[in-house]
């Protein structure tokens, strides 16, 4: 299934100069999403992950589903203060500032083989950050899925040590 022909093309959003690149037609076509979906958790299967990590809030979206199909746990990523227990944070580079995320502190176990979805792979910064808590609390990454990736903006370089898989490429 081509699923380019599901997403929708914003132009001009969320300022102008941006192509905008909307989800949410794949995911209000039933078949489209269970495709994707499905085709994330082939490449899960392949990587034997014990859990799915996803930043909010399209991480969720993605990477719930694909945990489900896995019969594996799911653990948020999220902004400060949005996680009930204790947590520990990583704080990233964006274009003009920083942005700071975090997970609870025994979301991942020493060892745990982790899979990061999200939507998006376009600079890297939220998926390098990611990577960064998953592997502060001794998880490995074994892999990176999205279902789109904006190869222009470079987003693989931050993740050179890391398996990537894109379901679109723009």
């Amino acid at each position: 299934m081509d699923l380019k022909k599901f997403v929708t093309i914003v132009d001009d959003y969320p300022k102008p100069g941006v192509s905008f690149k909307d989800i949410t037609t794949i995911m209000d076509n039933g078949e489209a999403y269970k495709y994707a979906t499905d085709q994330i958790v082939e490449y899960a299967q392949d990587l034997d992950v014990d859990i799915i990590v996803g930043p909010e809030a399209r991480g969720f979206i993605i990477g719930c589903p694909v945990a489900y199909a896995l019969q594996v746990g799911f653990a948020p990523v999220r902004k400060p203060g949005k996680l009930p227990r204790e947590t520990i944070s990583v704080f990233y580079d964006l274009e003009y500032g920083q942005d700071e995320l975090t997970i609870h502190k025994d979301a991942i176990k020493p060892g745990q083989r982790v899979l990061i979805v999200d939507d998006l792979l376009a600079t890297g910064g939220t998926v390098g950050a990611t990577v960064e808590l998953v592997e502060k609390l001794g998880g490995v990454v074994a892999g990176c899925a999205f279902l789109i990736e904006l190869s222009y903006l470079n987003g693989r370089e931050k993740l050179t040590n890391h398996d990537i898989r894109a379901l679109i490429t723009y």
